[in-house]
C-alpha cells in the first residue's frame, strides 16, 4: 500500500505535534531552550518521516509486522542519533529514551486514531 502524498503533511504534522512534548519531557533538563527541542523534533523527522511514508511502504505491507518493526526501528535509530549529536549533554541512555518514547507515543496515538477514524491520513 502506498500511502497518498496529499495526506503526508497532516500525518507529518500529527506525528510532530505528539512527539514534541515528549522529547520535551525527556531532554529538557538537557537543553533548556524549548525553541531549540521543538525544532529539533521536526528536523528529525523530516529525516525520517518521509522513509517510513514512501520509501518503506514500496518494501513492505504496511500494518504487517515486519512493516512496523522496520518503520519504527528506522524512526527511533535515525532519531536517537539525532537527538545524541544535537544535545550532547543528554548522553545516549537519554537520546534513545526520548526517541523511543515519542516514537512509541506517536504510533500508539496513530492506532488509537486510525481505529476510531480509519482513513484519516
Amino acid at each position: 500500500m502506498f500511502f497518498p502524498v496529499s495526506s503526508w503533511f497532516p500525518a507529518f504534522i500529527f506525528t510532530v505535534v505528539l512527539e514534541v512534548p515528549v522529547v520535551w519531557l525527556v531532554l529538557h533538563d538537557r537543553e533548556p531552550s524549548t525553541l531549540r527541542l521543538g525544532l529539533l523534533v521536526v528536523f528529525a523527522n523530516l529525516a525520517t518521516h518521509p522513509a517510513v511514508w514512501f520509501v518503506l511502504t514500496q518494501v513492505f505491507t504496511v500494518g504487517t509486522t515486519d512493516y512496523t518493526l522496520a518503520s519504527e526501528g528506522w524512526a527511533a535509530g535515525a532519531e536517537a542519533i539525532f537527538y545524541l549529536v544535537a544535545v550532547p549533554a543528554a548522553g545516549p541512555a537519554r537520546a534513545i529514551g526520548a526517541a523511543l518514547a515519542a516514537n512509541a507515543a506517536s504510533y500508539l496515538a496513530g492506532l488509537l486514531i486510525g481505529g476510531l477514524s480509519p482513513g484519516l491520513f
